[in-house]
């Protein structure tokens, strides 16, 4: 893992982005001090899993009732 100025960064970011592709990894400096790593990409592979919570949530009877008069109003700044 190599460390590089942000200006050096700027100027080579394709060869960089080349090199990353292959395994090398890049911190990316300023001022001396470290504030990026470039890695390589890698896409997710896991599949989600649907109904994870299914059973475990409940919603009440009274969820889509409108709000009171006075809550509305201080939602709108009233």
């Amino acid at each position: 893992m190599r460390t590089i100025n942000i200006h050096e960064a700027k100027t080579h970011l394709s060869r960089l982005v080349d090199e990353v592709t292959v395994g090398e990894e890049v911190i990316i400096a300023k001022a001396g001090k470290p504030m990026a790593k470039l890695i390589p990409f890698t896409p997710a592979t896991g599949k989600r899993k649907l109904g994870l919570l299914a059973g475990k949530l409940t919603v009440p009877e009274d969820f889509d009732v409108p709000l009171p008069v006075d809550v509305l109003a201080s939602f709108e700044g009233k």
